[in-house]
């Protein structure tokens, strides 16, 4: 199953409470922080809700 690294690249402070919850539920609460997660609907649901706060590789 491929995988996705997904790199906080922007402050999650004084954002919509939301979108901070979803970028914590992927592991991510600072700035230039790393996650890998598994590529799926779920993983790709919260990414399109935060993109910008994000950078997505996918990693095979």
């Amino acid at each position: 199953m491929a995988q996705l690294k997904i790199k906080l690249v922007k402050s999650i402070s004084g954002r919509i409470q939301k979108h901070i919850a979803t970028a914590e539920s992927l592991g991510l609460r600072k700035i230039g922080q790393e996650t890998v997660q598994p590529d799926n609907e779920q993983t790709r649901g919260k990414i399109a809700k935060i993109g910008y706060l994000l950078e997505v590789t996918e990693v095979e």
